[in-house]
């Protein structure tokens, strides 16, 4: 199968299989307007271009990526031979797909037409198997067409259709912490410890077709494009290419709905949360902006290589606490490394010269009356779109987030919690910084858009330096930090 982008291609058909799944699911108002947009999505007609690049389909490979990373990716040809290579548990544990990727009906029906041919040879997984459907909509309608019955005979257990096991959300058992074992999920995050908060889980990802067959494997090396598995009747089989459906021919069951309609009257409604509740907790509005430069604030911890949201604000059973600020804040950058010791959850206040765990220390400088910043690397905050990073770090007195680059959702979830994410505008001089630092921010009491800040490194031998630093606020979202957060500003607005 080969495709060119070309004069003539429209690389998104909103008149075809995309304005049907549109139509399908109700929002054809949604396709229409769609339309009138998709002559943007062609190429122009009679133009010569510097290089053609022509993708064919039929010689693109299935890759699995892991464990620890969504970055290390290998063929499946190869897969094997990397597991051996790299001491990586060959049993296979558990296979997990769906939660928000990898979940619609045809992913759910592509799974099922590979569990049907097990069964149809008297097989049943060997490891564990669960299914998390994308949306209400999908679990009611792969419950109505059979799908789900197929998946579950097969041994497959389906969950309700949430996060799940993709955040933690997984009452593991079949393993004690530490131990190491293998998971394969079609998730798309599979960072240390996130999935089941187990740092010795080697967690791969890869398609649902794929997670779906290495289940009835019970083993990373198999490669079910070309080895066989043994049916009940002694006989080998080879699976054959999954097929699905890309819309239910029936159309889509809506499920069950749970939506319930607010008062009108919103005055009258009263929240009642038990003050010695562990898992609720009223919120406090954060503290408007003094209006002042910044200045003497501590480097909380000067974070080196990846720090993820995962990092930033554990999942697994800290996940309990979501609803209670004070309680999850516990897990505030405790994944972090820090470029003081090379060690995560573990740092030194620069007050006192003691060392402790990283919430333990940001709420020491808090209830001093002490503001605090955190340095950190490259893509900082990449993972989840989790609120609670920016929130922990907000609640435990942090000021700015400074680093060499972030991923773009953590970095307006910063801003929406009235911290300050900034940027060195040259990366390099993040080396300058120290972990024993302490910085001023100046140009703070002039932010608007495009302007530019100057923090003064402060270091222990006395010596100073100026380093410059970059924002991506707007005017909106300098309202935000002026207030204290986005809430705050929006509730002045409905007062």
């Amino acid at each position: 199968m080969g495709a060119e982008i070309g004069a003539t291609t429209s690389l998104f058909p909103y008149n075809g299989r995309m304005g049907e799944y549109l139509n399908a699911t109700k929002r054809s108002d949604i396709a229409k307007y769609a339309q009138s947009f998709s002559h943007n999505l062609r190429a122009d007609e009679n133009v010569e271009y510097d290089e053609v690049i022509e993708v064919n389909l039929s010689e693109l490979e299935p890759h699995i990526n892991g464990p620890y990373t969504p970055d290390l990716a290998t063929p499946l040809s190869k897969f094997a031979q990397a597991v051996k290579d790299n001491n990586w548990p060959d049993e296979l544990k558990v296979g997990l797909i769906g939660s928000c990727t990898n979940s619609s009906y045809e992913d759910m029906g592509r799974s099922a037409s590979i569990a049907k041919e097990a069964l149809d040879h008297g097989l049943t997984t060997k490891a564990k198997f669960t299914i998390t459907p994308g949306s209400e909509q999908v679990r009611a309608t792969i419950a109505r067409d059979g799908l789900m019955g197929t998946l579950e005979a097969a041994g497959g257990v389906v969950l309700a259709n949430a996060c799940g096991p993709c955040i933690g959300q997984w009452d593991r058992t079949d393993v004690s912490k530490g131990e190491k074992n293998s998971i394969i999920t079609s998730y798309n995050r599979n960072f240390t410890g996130r999935n089941d908060a187990n740092p010795g889980t080697h967690a791969f990802v890869a398609s649902p077709d794929i997670v779906t067959a290495m289940a009835f494997a019970g083993s990373l090396s198999f490669n079910p494009l070309t080895d066989t598995l043994k049916g009940k009747d002694g006989k080998e089989f080879k699976f054959s290419d999954p097929t699905g459906k890309d819309l239910p021919p029936r159309g889509y069951d809506p499920g069950e709905n749970t939506y319930q309609e607010p008062p009108s009257d919103r005055n009258s409604v009263q929240v009642a949360v038990d003050p010695k509740s562990d898992r609720l907790q009223m919120l406090t509005p954060f503290k408007a902006w003094n209006g002042k430069n910044p200045t003497d604030l501590p480097v909380l911890i000067k974070a080196v290589g990846k720090c993820t949201t995962d990092h930033i604000s554990a999942g697994g059973p800290w996940l309990k606490y979501r609803g209670h600020l004070e309680n999850i804040s516990q897990n505030c950058l405790i994944g972090a490394i820090n470029a003081a010791n090379g060690k995560a959850n573990e740092i030194q206040n620069l007050h006192t010269g003691e060392w402790g765990a990283v919430p333990k220390v940001a709420a020491e400088y808090r209830d001093s009356g002490k503001p605090w910043v955190v340095i950190g690397d490259w893509n900082y905050g990449e993972g989840s779109s989790r609120e609670h990073a920016a929130l922990e770090p907000r609640f435990l007195g942090g000021a700015a987030i400074i680093t060499r680059s972030f991923a773009r959702i953590h970095e307006t979830n910063c801003k929406k919690q009235g911290l300050l994410p900034l940027t060195f505008t040259n990366p390099e001089d993040y080396e300058k910084v120290q972990p024993t630092d302490f910085v001023d921010l100046v140009g703070i009491t002039e932010l608007a858009e495009g302007s530019k800040i100057t923090m003064k490194l402060k270091h222990k031998d006395g010596s100073s330096e100026d380093i410059p630093l970059s924002h991506s606020f707007n005017e909106g979202q300098i309202g935000w930090f002026k207030a204290g957060s986005a809430l705050n500003l929006m509730g002045k607005s409905h007062q």
